[in-house]
Formats: C-alpha cells, structure tokens, sequence
C-alpha cells in the first residue's frame, strides 16, 4: 500500500531500520552535481523562485527571503549548507521543507522528481567525526546507476540555524 499521511508532529528519519514497510516517498533533488533525497512528509510544495529579496544581517546560507502567496519562506542556498562549491545565482527553484511550525526554502537546481523507492535501495551512510560537514545525511540512496545523500530535514534546521547562531 504506498499511501503518503502528513507528517508535521511526527517526522522520523530515513533509516533502513526504522521503516516498517518496504517502501517510502522520496522528493529526489540536485545542489551542484549532486543527487539528495528528502522523505516527502517534510515537504511543503516547491516553486520558481521569481524574486529573493536580501535581508542584511543574514548568515551565508541564506540568501533572503521569498514570498509564497503572502508567506515569508527563508531561503538557504543547500550549496552552502552541503560544503559545495557556489558559483553563479541561487539556483531557480526552491523545496519548501516544514519542521514542526518552521518552514525552509532549500534552493535547488532542477525540479525534483518524486520516486517510491524500496527499503533495500538504502544503505547506511559513513559515519564522519566529529565536526563533520555533513552530518544530515543519514544515509546513501542507490537509484538505478545514480547516489544520493538522504537529507535529514531537522538536522538541516540544526546546521542553518547554527551558522546563524555564529
């Protein structure tokens, strides 16, 4: 049965271990040349992004602020985020993930593509030091010939909000 509930009291990581079923929702997306996955009970709706207005004071990562139909949805460059190279504009489309009541535009280069995809095409991620760059990515999603990072939302929270911190 490949039913999709909301999520917003419950968000629980994607771990082999931890889904019941064999199978999950999936919203693939790409920061730079690289292929991420987020579980689709953290994703609120994406869109073009036409406009950023720049809010001075803001950590790297976030590069402004985007009306959606009278929201105001902060927007981080993953780029940043994930350690990648930035090179040229934001890139043109933004994910909206929710954790609890907060909402996060993650820019990302091409329109995401939905998948369902089978416990067994996870496999766990390495485990980095202490420190490390990217310590939301809990685990490797295999798809066809292509990986990817599984992206876990609050810890992106934790990483965005922490760089705002310093």
């Amino acid at each position: 049965m490949d039913t999709m509930t909301p999520s917003s009291e419950r968000i629980v990581p994607i771990h082999a271990e931890s889904m019941p079923d064999a199978h999950v929702r999936v919203c693939l997306i790409s920061a730079g040349a690289e292929l991420f996955a987020i579980d689709m009970g953290n994703v609120r709706e994406v869109f073009e992004v036409e406009a950023i207005t720049p809010v001075p004071g803001m950590p790297a990562a976030l590069v402004g602020v985007a009306n959606l139909r009278g929201i105001v949805i902060p927007l981080v460059d993953l780029r940043h985020v994930l350690g990648l190279p930035v090179t040229g504009p934001p890139p043109p489309y933004a994910v909206v993930v929710r954790h609890g009541t907060r909402q996060l535009g993650m820019l990302v280069d091409r329109v995401p593509e939905i998948r369902t995809v089978q416990r067994e095409q996870f496999l766990p991620a390495i485990k980095h030091s202490q420190g490390s760059s990217r310590p939301f990515v809990s685990a490797v999603l295999r798809i066809e010939d292509r990986m990817g990072g599984v992206l876990e939302v609050p810890m992106v929270f934790e990483q965005v909000e922490g760089r705002a911190i310093r």
